[in-house]
C-alpha cells in the first residue's frame, strides 16, 4: 500500500508539472488549463431582408490539433442553417476560423469578442449569399424562356422549393427589367449562367466537417500560391497542379454528383490537398 501510495504522489508531481495550473510553480504566470480555454459560443436566429429565417451557430471548440499543419490552434466554428425549423432546412454556410492556441485569460476574451464579431459577420454573409441566389435564378430563367431546357428547369424549380421567398424576388425583378427594357433582337444568343456554385454543407457531422476542412485547405493553398508566385519561387507545373486540383475540390464540394459525397471520397481530396499545400509551404520556407 506504502508503494502503491507513493507512486500515486509521484503521478501526480509529474502530472502537475507537465499540466500546471495557472500560477502553479513551474508553469507561466496567468497561462491556463486547457479545459479553461473555451469561452462557449452563440445561437440566434435571424430574418433575412427577403424573408427567409436562418440560424447562426457560432462555437469555440477550444484548442485543436489541425491535421494538415499538425500544429496546435484555437478554433472558432461557424454554421448558418436557412428554413431553420421547416422540412427543407438545410446548411447555407460552413467555416472554420483559426487562431492562435494562446492560454490566457486576455485570449480568451478576445476570442469572445471574435465569437460576437463572427455572428455579426454571418448576417452580412446570409444576405451576400441570398443575392447571389437572386441573380442565379434571374438567370436561369432568362436561359429557359430562350433555350425551354428542362434541365434548367428543373434547376429552378428546385430553387423555388429551397428559397421560395428569393424565387418571388427573382421573377418580380425580371417582371419590372421586362417592363422598362427594350425589346431584344430575336437572334440573340442566350446568356451563360455563370452563376458561381454554391457549397454543399451535409447536414451529417463528418462528412460536413470533411467540407469545411477542404474549404479552409483551398483557401490556405491560394494564398500561399500567390506569396510563392510574389517570391519568384512557383514554377508552372506547380501552378497547373494546383489549379487543377483546386477546380476538382470546388466540383466536389458542390455536390452536383451524389456520389461526391460520401467520407472515403472527400477525405481524399483533403489529403490531396494537404499534400499539395505542404508542397507550396515548404517551398515558402526554402
Amino acid at each position: 500500500m506504502q508503494t502503491r501510495g507513493a507512486l500515486l504522489l509521484e503521478w501526480d508531481k509529474r502530472r502537475t508539472h507537465l499540466n500546471p495550473l495557472p500560477g502553479s510553480p513551474g508553469g507561466p504566470p496567468g497561462k491556463l488549463d486547457r479545459q479553461l480555454c473555451q469561452v462557449g459560443g452563440v445561437n440566434l436566429n435571424y430574418s433575412s431582408a427577403a424573408g427567409t429565417l436562418y440560424h447562426i451557430q457560432v462555437e469555440d471548440r477550444g484548442p485543436v490539433l489541425d491535421r494538415a499543419s499538425e500544429t496546435e490552434v484555437r478554433r472558432v466554428n461557424v454554421i448558418v442553417y436557412a428554413n431553420y425549423g421547416e422540412p427543407n432546412a438545410q446548411i447555407v454556410h460552413g467555416r472554420d476560423h483559426d487562431y492562435p492556441d494562446i492560454r490566457t485569460q486576455a485570449h480568451n476574451a478576445f476570442i469572445k469578442s471574435r465569437v460576437a464579431d463572427l455572428a455579426a459577420e454571418a448576417r452580412r454573409i446570409i444576405e451576400e449569399k441570398e443575392q447571389r441566389q437572386v441573380m442565379r435564378i434571374k438567370a436561369l430563367i432568362r436561359e429557359y424562356y430562350l433555350t425551354k431546357d428542362d434541365a434548367l428547369k428543373k434547376e429552378f424549380e428546385e430553387a423555388n422549393t429551397l428559397f421560395p421567398f428569393l424565387f418571388s424576388r427573382a421573377w418580380l425583378e425580371l417582371k419590372q427589367e421586362r417592363a422598362t427594357a427594350p425589346p431584344a433582337p430575336a437572334t440573340q444568343a442566350p446568356p451563360p449562367v455563370g452563376a458561381p456554385k454554391e457549397v454543399v454543407y451535409p447536414l451529417d457531422t463528418e462528412l460536413r466537417e470533411h467540407v469545411i476542412e477542404i474549404e479552409r485547405l483551398m483557401a490556405e493553398l491560394d494564398d500561399d500560391l500567390k506569396r510563392l508566385k510574389e517570391a519568384g519561387k512557383a514554377d508552372d507545373i506547380l501552378v497547373q497542379t494546383c489549379r487543377k486540383l483546386v477546380a476538382r475540390a470546388k466540383e466536389t464540394v458542390s455536390g452536383r454528383e451524389g456520389s461526391e459525397f460520401n467520407a472515403k471520397r472527400l477525405e481524399m481530396m483533403r489529403n490531396s490537398l494537404t499534400t499539395t499545400w505542404r508542397q507550396v509551404k515548404s517551398r515558402l520556407k526554402a
